[in-house]
């Protein structure tokens, strides 16, 4: 008989994690073996627990990220795969989150199938997208010179929340040239002439959260 995929469900909503456990143990291959309302603790978690798959929210309020945790625990050897489930699809995020080392990335409102499939996927090693982030990371393969980089991306983030090129650039740990590179070419790539344009196109393609 098969071993059983162990979990570890890391998100701040109590509400949220029990309608994962609800979920998935419902499926006879999958069993949960800790539960994260940080990702502090979901990265202690995944280092002392025998854990083969983390479910991982990305926001997680203040502290450390779902992303930044991804990364803490995929750099360990051995370490269990993450899948990320979260309510979040823009660029900003799943680049962030793959680059992180993220097996797969679905959002919260995917079928109970579908995200059993997943979970199973990730522990395969094998990945997981929600269709939306399949079709844009797949749109960003085949044409790379519009795509924004994840650092674009990042800039434009930052210039949406309203900060100034030199608040962009110590957020950043870059110079404000340096910024000042990025936003054109974010310009050249959306076709656009200021940063409210930017903004306003990188938004309506869900380049950036809304």
């Amino acid at each position: 008989m098969t071993a059983p995929i162990r979990l570890l469900l890391a998100d701040d909503h109590p509400v949220v994690r029990a309608g994962l456990r609800a979920v998935l143990e419902t499926e006879p291959d999958l069993v949960i073996v800790a539960e994260a309302a940080t990702a502090e603790e979901a990265v202690r978690l995944a280092a002392e627990q025998p854990v083969d798959v983390v479910l991982m929210d990305l926001q997680f309020g203040a502290g450390m990220n779902g992303s930044q945790a991804t990364a803490e625990i995929t750099a360990r050897p051995g370490a269990p795969r993450v899948l990320v489930v979260t309510t979040y699809d823009s660029d900003a995020d799943t680049l962030s989150a793959i680059e992180a080392g993220a097996t797969g990335y679905l959002l919260k409102d995917a079928p109970p199938a579908e995200l059993a499939a997943a979970v199973r996927d990730a522990a395969a090693g094998r990945t997981a997208l929600a269709p939306a982030v399949a079709d844009r990371l797949l749109h960003r393969m085949r044409a790379p010179a519009t795509a924004l980089s994840l650092r674009e991306v990042q800039v434009l983030e930052l210039v949406a929340r309203g900060l100034a090129n030199l608040d962009v650039a110590r957020e950043l740990h870059i110079s404000q040239a340096t910024v000042k590179s990025h936003l054109v070419h974010i310009y050249a790539k959306l076709g656009v002439d200021s940063r409210t344009a930017a903004v306003a196109a990188a938004t309506t393609r869900g380049l950036i959260r809304r």
